[in-house]
């Protein structure tokens, strides 16, 4: 197989990099141990032709001895070896997992209206796992191999030229078949990487809506599927199986079917005379460990060629770059910000719907500690307006300003820390309540996180059995709706934004939560920007404007009486909710 075939290994060399001097040490124990079996090789000879068949017994113990310093200095290289390409293994894998993880963390909102979760998942654990195993392990092991392979011949052209030609008139019969099976096995291998990745995505989809598949009695035909996808799993692994394993029977039966005919040869000449019983005895011993070093190289190739696989997925997500990125000579805002939002004629798409604007022509002036309500139909762009500010995308047209700074000049980190957002559907991570709040603010001190629950009406977590310090479970299992979304809250409450975001922020709530939630919200919203997106238009009557929009436009602009007097939407929606 061409070497560049297994290019994209050359992901691995600058994680390598930092480590040269481990790598550097585990090469020369490599070197070193397979010197040492090959001069095994000669301690053989010696053993039959000086101490054998000379009748000597100090000649055969100083044989014996001297191949036992070998044998020694052999398991401390071997070990050597082995203990420093697993440390490299470990350590790479970690620098790797960690910057993958970093870059799914920087990209933008785009990439992950097409990406799987589980997929992602995958390649942060099977993918690296895969080229953890290959520096860990099999490169070594190769490596080793080769030399071996190499040295082996060397010293069955020195012990016998003759039977050695037999030996080279065979090696291109055994590379020949590593070449033409090591490129299917790429292919094949990525495409079982591919079916492991399916069987990641569709197990973490279902388990997250477990009680949406046992509420919709879904388990018969999701585990169906699942069959079905483990089926095509299995059937590309088999695939790659069958095609590795002949390989390894083309290698094995050429290459020790010469050893055979090889040693045939030479008994005929040890009869005649011509060769004596030590010098086909370590033709045998290197004919043994050319023979099992290329098999073993056979197989490994195929472990080269699935790291290589798993190389190109974990290089797929490494190039990706984010749409969304500082500019290269980015703007700061001022020392205090004020809060003051500006929307200039934005048009915006999504990136999976470029046939539909979310946003057509959008201006809005938010002044500084004001209240702006966004209601519409479902649809309408009113949480496009969040994400827009949020800078999770850009529009293709227009500008957004905060403070009177265009946000695509700000670092997307220094624009966030000024915003606050509670959402429809909040965010609880399998962490204690302490922790859950104090996200919002990592340096917050716990009195601060216990006044943001209080503000927020989340005093159902002082009555937890552990307190702040009780596990709210994975996604916040162990809460109501209504208690995530105060934890959601708290969490804003602590952070303390001069720009407020609150999308549906009181959905979840029942009326006598909601009047207390709405209580701390008005106090929190006081002197900052706060931007409500909702339906419910009970919540938003006391907001100092009311804007309406419809198919990504502002239709209507005013207060609640004020719009419900224009008998516009506004009016019908109000009218609908309030009979």
């Amino acid at each position: 197989m061409r070497f560049s075939r297994i290019a994209s290994l050359s992901l691995l060399l600058p994680y390598l990099r930092p480590y040269v001097g481990r790598t550097a040490l585990a090469t020369l124990s490599l070197l070193s141990a397979a010197l040492l079996l090959l001069a095994l090789g000669q301690g053989v000879r010696g053993l039959i032709d000086r101490g054998f068949a000379s009748g000597s017994t100090a000649h055969l113990d100083h044989v014996a001895l001297g191949m036992m310093a070998v044998v020694a200095a052999l398991a401390v290289a071997t070990v050597a070896r082995f203990s420093l390409v697993s440390w490299l293994g470990e350590r790479v894998a970690a620098d790797l997992r960690r910057d993958l993880f970093e870059r799914t963390l920087s990209l933008s909102a785009e990439f992950f209206e097409t990406a799987r979760t589980g997929d992602i998942l995958t390649r942060l654990t099977a993918d690296i796992a895969v080229l953890q195993s290959l520096i860990g392990s099999a490169v070594s092991v190769w490596v080793r191999n080769a030399l071996l392979l190499v040295g082996a011949l060397v010293m069955l052209i020195v012990t016998s030229p003759k039977l050695a030609l037999v030996i080279v008139l065979v090696v291109p019969l055994v590379v020949l078949p590593m070449v033409l099976f090591g490129r299917r096995e790429r292919a094949l291998s990525r495409q079982a990487q591919d079916r492991i990745a399916d069987l990641g995505a569709y197990a973490e989809e279902t388990v997250n809506a477990l009680r949406i598949v046992q509420a919709y009695t879904h388990e018969a035909i999701d585990r169906a599927r699942y069959a079905e996808a483990i089926e095509r799993s299995v059937s590309a692994a088999i695939a790659r199986i069958r095609t590795r394993s002949m390989l390894i029977l083309a290698v094995i039966l050429l290459g020790f079917g010469a050893i055979v005919f090889s040693l045939w040869v030479g008994g005929r000449d040890v009869i005649a005379g011509r060769l004596s019983g030590g010098d086909l005895s370590a033709f045998v011993f290197y004919a043994v460990i050319l023979a099992s070093s290329g098999a073993q190289m056979s197989e490994l190739w195929g472990e080269l060629q699935r790291a290589g696989g798993a190389a190109d997925r974990l290089r797929e997500l490494l190039d990706t770059r984010p749409t969304i990125a500082a500019a290269a000579d980015p703007e700061r805002l001022p020392e205090v910000v004020a809060g003051r939002v500006a929307f200039e004629a934005v048009t915006f798409f999504y990136p999976a719907r470029p046939d539909h604007a979310a946003l057509s022509d959008f201006s809005l002036d938010v002044a500084a500690g004001e209240t702006v309500a966004l209601v519409g139909p479902s649809g309408a762009g009113k949480t496009t307006i969040l994400q827009l500010l949020l800078r999770f995308y850009d529009p293709q047209q227009g500008r957004i300003r905060l403070d009177g700074v265009d946000i695509a000049r700000l670092a997307p980190d220094d624009l966030r820390r000024q915003l606050g957002i509670v959402t429809q559907d909040p965010v609880i991570f399998g962490a204690t309540a302490m922790e859950n709040i104090r996200y919002g603010r990592p340096d917050a001190s716990d009195a601060a996180v216990i006044a943001a629950a209080r503000a927020a009406h989340a005093d159902f977590i002082e009555r937890m059995p552990e307190g702040f310090a009780s596990f709210l479970g994975e996604k916040g299992i162990r809460l109501s709706g209504g208690q995530r979304q105060r934890i959601a809250i708290a969490r804003a409450i602590l952070r303390d934004p001069p720009v407020l975001l609150l999308d549906e922020a009181t959905s979840a709530l029942d009326a006598e939560s909601e009047r207390a939630v709405q209580d701390a919200l008005a106090h929190l919203a006081q002197g900052r920007t706060t931007l409500v997106v909702a339906h419910r238009l009970a919540t938003v009557r006391n907001a100092d404007r009311i804007v309406v929009i419809e198919d990504g436009r502002i239709i209507a602009t005013g207060t609640h009486d004020s719009l419900v007097r224009e008998d516009g939407l506004y009016a019908r929606l109000a009218a609908l909710q309030f009979l």
